[in-house]
């Protein structure tokens, strides 16, 4: 296949870190695990992660328990740098660290840290997908700026759907509340640590 034909199978994320949802993490999970069993459906196989905490970390995790119930899938990290997850508390460090060692391919777009890292591993995952799954608050920052860019370059962005029933004392007994959160799906490519071909 040649790269072209290789995007449109793939599909990139974007979104928050815990600490900017007002979700649980089972409710952004149970968010992501949607949006991502429809990409498959769709004829997706190959997601891209940018390994961050939060929503990249989750749907990582949620293509490698698909993968490892069979369905034939791929993930790549797209790493912003070497040492990224270094300042992270323990168990997020372990989280990464067991993706990466699972993944398909893991690439660090950037060699060290500089500014505008983070936004080169976000562009490098979008020129790659042609369809990005988004956990998207509203809130300006890395999320909006990469939907953005997806929007900008004719990329479809997905949004995954929360939903939080709250009870009410009303005649009909509840209403329904709903929060739409945006997912993206990005591809790229750069120093490469591990690969197959996806």
């Amino acid at each position: 296949m040649t790269e072209e034909e290789l995007r449109q199978h793939r599909c990139c994320f974007t979104g928050h870190r815990p600490e900017k949802l007002a979700w649980s993490e089972d409710h952004a999970i149970a968010a992501l695990d949607e949006k991502i069993r429809q990409a498959i459906a769709d004829g997706y196989t190959t997601f891209i992660s940018g390994m961050a905490r939060g929503v990249d970390i989750w749907a990582a995790e949620i293509v490698l328990r698909l993968r490892d119930e069979g369905l034939p899938l791929h993930l790549i990290c797209a790493v912003p740098y070497p040492g990224f997850q270094e300042r992270w508390i323990l168990p997020w460090q372990r989280r990464y660290n067991k993706i990466l060692e699972n993944a398909d391919l893991v690439k660090c777009v950037s060699n060290a840290y500089d500014p505008g890292c983070f936004q080169r591993r976000n562009e490098w995952m979008i020129d790659r997908s042609t369809r990005v799954i988004a956990i998207y608050t509203g809130e300006p920052g890395g999320t909006k700026n990469t939907i953005d860019y997806a929007l900008r370059e004719g990329i479809e962005v997905v949004y995954g759907e929360l939903h939080t029933l709250r009870l009410m004392d009303r005649q009909e007994g509840y209403t329904a509340a709903r929060r739409i959160f945006g997912v993206i799906f990005v591809f790229g490519n750069t120093a490469i640590i591990k690969q197959t071909k996806v």
